[in-house]
């Protein structure tokens, strides 16, 4: 097996089991999406793509205390086993990996050569729609958050740390409003842009449901 098909089976074990929406799954649609999105563009280096697409989540900052190196420090001590790896590529795949999550509203964005770009969309057409809707109920419930509470305001957060140290007081619905709704005015690719829009009307027309049925008015 190659590097990518060995690592395929590594996230797979590592992940698979995962119940946060973090899963191997979460991988597997992440990954294809790199991939196809990958497919419009000549000049970019699609195995730090679908490295760095696969790799993605696998030290989770939200699952150790905010710390954004255990994720690329994870991934690197797993590429630089392979020699068909360039240190150049295993580079490229750690910094995409340490700076292609959201981080808060207002946070500040590091920028991203086109390879993150493509992996960063990727992901983030896994966060909206109606995946994006399941995942984050899946997070909630998995993180012990309540579904709603009318007297917990969502939070436009100022910066990463505002971010990072709320991720335990906030509700499932909120979380809408403090990153899946933000989403579709952040995405860099054409092909991320056309898909964005209509799951983002997706998700509108699910809170407004949600609303309606809060309310007993539906």
């Amino acid at each position: 097996m190659n590097t990518i098909e060995k690592t395929v089976e590594y996230v797979k074990n590592e992940l698979y089991n995962d119940a946060s929406g973090h899963d191997w799954w979460h991988i597997f649609r992440v990954w294809n999406n790199a991939k196809l999105i990958a497919s419009n563009y000549n000049e970019v280096d699609h195995t730090v793509i679908e490295l760095a697409a696969l790799l993605h989540d696998i030290a989770d900052w939200k699952d150790h205390d905010g710390d954004f190196d255990i994720g690329p420090a994870t991934a690197r001590k797993w590429l630089e086993k392979f020699d068909e790896i360039s240190n150049d590529q295993v580079d490229k795949v750690c910094h995409i990996i340490k700076n292609v999550s959201f981080k808060g509203a207002n946070a500040e964005q590091v920028e991203l050569q086109i390879e993150g770009h493509i992996v960063q969309d990727a992901d983030r057409l896994d966060a909206i729609g109606a995946l994006g809707i399941s995942r984050t109920f899946a997070f909630g419930g998995n993180r012990g958050h309540m579904i709603y509470d009318p007297n917990i305001p969502h939070i436009d957060h100022k910066d990463e740390a505002s971010y990072v140290h709320n991720q335990k007081k906030t509700t499932t619905i909120n979380h809408f409003y403090e990153k899946l709704l933000l989403l579709k005015d952040r995405f860099n690719t054409e092909h991320g842009k056309r898909i964005a829009e209509e799951r983002h009307q997706y998700m509108e027309s699910f809170l407004q449901q949600f609303y309606g049925e809060w309310n007993g008015k539906r």
